[in-house]
């Protein structure tokens, strides 16, 4: 019976680790992780913004006409609100990447609540533009999301392959994405580091200027996550 019991414990572990941290999981909230795979399209998202290296990064995406999504802190969004107006205004979609990207785990719905509906009000005033995307900080899930979620009318974004551009080499980045590439793929990278202000994100920046030559080369287009995953939303 102790083995049977802990066997059942370990079982649940891993429910639980696959409901909160599992990239394919919806059982905690609504949420998706890939597109559709019938295009050759490819959608880049970039979380903790607006930083101080987001015009650098816009410009680099205008330059190869390239559409992504922002998943933006609502703390920074109030700090460089004419950053999230660029974003916007330069065609890119902006999501609710919660307001001072805390760890969701262990929190109550009322504090994941308040959390999403801060940065939902702050983007929204910044940028005039109500988010319909959701990425939980640090890609953490956690019960009382789902009505939160529901409430603010917010689908959740996970990823299919994520940069590690906090802490690897821009090379390294490149790589990996680039053996990442595949039809319908939402790509994770950061133009902020959580709610840091003038953060250094200059391997982000040069790994999207080497990335995105050669996966336009491969023949690749880049759209929003709005668009890639349709008709889903």
């Amino acid at each position: 019976m102790i083995a049977a019991a802990a066997g059942a414990a370990i079982a649940g572990a891993g429910v639980l680790t696959y409901a909160v941290r599992g990239r394919s999981s919806s059982l905690l909230a609504p949420s998706v992780y890939k597109g559709v795979s019938t295009r050759r399209s490819i959608a880049l998202t970039f979380d903790d913004g607006p930083s101080e290296g987001t015009p650098e990064l816009l410009e680099i995406l205008h330059r190869h006409g390239v559409t992504a999504t922002f998943f933006q802190c609502g703390a920074n969004v109030r700090r460089l609100p004419t950053i999230t107006q660029e974003v916007a205004a330069a065609g890119h979609e902006i999501g609710n990447h919660s307001h001072t990207h805390p760890y969701l785990c262990l929190k109550g719905t009322n504090f994941i609540l308040d959390e999403i509906t801060r940065a939902q009000e702050s983007i929204e005033q910044a940028a005039s533009v109500r988010p319909k995307l959701f990425r939980a900080p640090y890609g953490v899930r956690w019960f009382g999301l789902r009505e939160a979620q529901r409430r603010r009318g917010l689908l959740g974004v996970m990823w299919t392959a994520i940069g590690v551009d906090w802490k690897w080499t821009h090379d390294r980045v490149t790589a990996f994405l680039d053996r990442a590439a595949r039809n319908g793929a939402i790509f994770c990278l950061h133009d902020g580091r959580t709610i840091e202000a003038r953060p250094d994100i200059r391997v982000t920046l040069r790994a999207v200027e080497r990335l995105l030559p050669i996966l336009i080369d491969k023949g690749y287009h880049f759209e929003r996550v709005s668009d890639i995953i349709c008709p889903t939303i």
